[in-house]
C-alpha cells in the first residue's frame, strides 16, 4: 500500500474532486464509500460518506488526517474511483493485496466544484425556474422562487416525479402513453407529471385525471386550457366504473381510500397497465377481520393493530401484484398533507400472470394465518374467472391468435 499512500499524500488537497471506493471484501461490513473535499470557515476538510446495512454515515475529517482514514477504509476494498483537478485514477487491489493504479491525466480547463459543507439538494423542478403551473397552484412565485408555507408540497411533487424518472425506460416514447390518474384532487401531481413527461422529456401522453368532486374538475380543467395541454383533461368519476379507454400505460393513484386502492390496482391488472403508482390510505378492511393468537398480545393493543393491519394490506397488495406479472416495490413517498411518511407502491409489469407459482402459496398462507380475505384478491380472482369464461365462449379467438 506504500505506492498508493503515497499517490493520496499527494493529492488529498484543494485540487482533490472525489473518490469513490468499493468492490468490499468483507460483504457484512462497509459496502462502499464516497469522499468530497468540503470548505468550513475557509478549512479543507474531507467529508466521508460510508454505507452499511443500507444506512449512511458521515465524519468530517481534517486534511492532515483524511490519507490514513481513507487507506484504513481501503483494506477492505479491492477498487478506488478516484479524480482530481489533473487526473483520474483507478486503483485495483487482488485477492493476494497486490495495489494496480491506472490513471488518465486531464486536459482543458480545471472542473469547478462546490465545496460547501450542505450541498442544495437538486430537484427534478428547480428552484428559481418558473413553472405556470406551480404559480397557480400557490407553490411558486411569479420569479420562480418557493413559498415558504409549501415547501414541503414542492418536496412532495419533486419525490413522486423522481419515483417516475426511475421507470422512464419502461415507457415506449414512439407511440401516445394514456395515464389515468385517480384520485387526482386538486392536481398538484397531475399537472407535475404532464409538465414533467411532455415538456421536458417530450413523451407523446394523453392523461386523464378523475376524482368525484365537480368543483375540482372544473378548476383543474381550466388551468389545463389556461396553459395549452391539450392532452391533459379532467373527469368526474371513480376508476371502478370508468370505461373511457381500452388500453392505459400507467394508471396513478393517490390517497384512494381504503378498498378504492384496491378497485383501482385491480382496474390497472385488467388494463395490462406497464406502470402502476400508488400511495394508499385509511387500510380499514383487513383491521376488521385481522386475528391471530400467537399475535394477540399486539393485537390488542388498537393503535399497533391499526399499523400492522395497514402494512399486511399493502404487502399483499404487492404480492397480488407480483403474481400477476409486475415487479413490485414498497417505498417511501414524502406526503405531509397525510403523515410526514407515505408508502408507495410502484410496480412494473416484467412477465405474464402465472396461474401456480410460489407467491400464490405464499399469499395463501398469510391470509390463513391472519384470517383474511382483501378485496383485491376477489377482484383479480374475479378477472381471471371472466377471462377464462370468455375464453370458453369464444374459441375461435384461440384458434386465430394459434395460427
Amino acid at each position: 500500500m506504500n505506492e498508493l499512500s503515497k499517490l493520496l499524500q499527494e493529492n488529498l488537497n484543494i485540487e482533490f474532486i472525489s473518490a469513490t471506493l468499493s468492490n468490499p471484501k468483507n460483504k457484512d461490513g462497509v459496502q462502499k464509500v464516497k469522499v468530497r473535499p468540503i470548505l468550513k470557515k475557509d478549512v479543507l476538510y474531507f467529508q466521508f460518506e460510508s454505507f452499511r446495512n443500507n444506512q449512511a454515515f458521515h465524519e468530517n475529517v481534517e486534511e492532515k488526517k483524511a490519507c490514513e482514514i481513507l487507506l484504513k477504509y481501503m483494506e477492505n476494498m479491492r477498487q478506488m474511483q478516484m479524480e482530481t483537478q489533473r487526473a483520474a485514477y483507478t486503483i485495483l487491489v487482488s485477492k493476494k493485496g497486490k495495489v494496480t493504479i491506472k490513471s488518465k491525466m486531464k486536459k482543458g480547463e480545471k472542473k469547478q466544484i462546490n465545496m460547501s459543507h450542505d450541498r442544495k439538494k437538486k430537484y427534478v423542478l428547480e428552484e428559481g425556474v418558473p413553472v405556470p403551473f406551480l404559480q397557480d397552484l400557490g407553490v411558486m412565485t411569479q420569479d420562480g422562487k418557493i413559498v415558504h408555507a409549501k415547501f414541503d408540497k414542492f418536496r412532495q411533487i419533486n419525490r413522486f416525479l423522481e419515483f417516475i424518472e426511475d421507470i422512464l425506460p419502461e415507457l415506449d416514447k414512439g407511440r401516445e402513453l394514456t395515464i389515468l390518474d385517480f384520485g387526482c384532487g386538486k392536481s398538484y401531481l397531475t399537472f407535475a407529471m404532464y409538465y414533467y413527461l411532455h415538456e421536458l422529456k417530450e413523451y407523446d401522453i394523453r392523461i386523464i385525471g378523475l376524482d368525484l368532486k365537480k368543483d375540482v374538475i372544473r378548476h383543474c380543467n381550466e388551468l389545463s386550457e389556461k396553459y395549452g395541454y391539450e392532452k391533459l383533461r379532467f373527469l368526474e368519476g371513480d376508476i371502478a366504473d370508468y370505461t373511457g379507454v381500452n388500453k392505459v400505460d400507467m394508471v396513478v393513484t393517490l390517497h384512494a381510500c381504503d378498498t378504492a386502492t384496491d378497485y383501482a390496482l385491480a382496474k390497472a391488472v385488467g388494463w395490462d397497465a406497464k406502470v402502476i403508482l400508488s400511495v394508499p390510505c385509511c387500510q380499514h378492511e383487513l383491521n376488521r377481520q385481522i386475528k391471530n393468537e400467537i399475535l394477540e398480545p399486539i393485537l390488542k393493543y388498537g393503535l399497533l393493530k391499526e399499523r400492522m393491519a395497514a402494512l399486511i394490506t399493502d404487502g399483499l397488495r404487492a404480492q397480488y401484484l407480483e403474481r400477476e406479472g409486475y415487479e413490485a416495490q414498497i417505498l417511501e413517498f414524502i406526503d405531509m398533507e397525510h403523515t410526514p411518511k407515505n408508502i408507495l407502491i410502484r410496480a412494473v409489469k416484467k412477465r405474464h400472470a402465472k396461474e401456480d407459482n410460489n407467491v400464490e402459496a405464499s399469499i395463501k398462507r398469510c391470509e390463513a394465518a391472519l384470517r383474511v380475505s382483501p378485496t383485491l384478491g376477489r377482484l383479480l380472482d374475479g378477472f381471471a374467472t371472466e377471462s377464462a369464461n370468455s375464453e370458453k365462449d369464444h374459441p375461435e379467438k384461440e384458434d386465430k391468435e394459434g395460427v
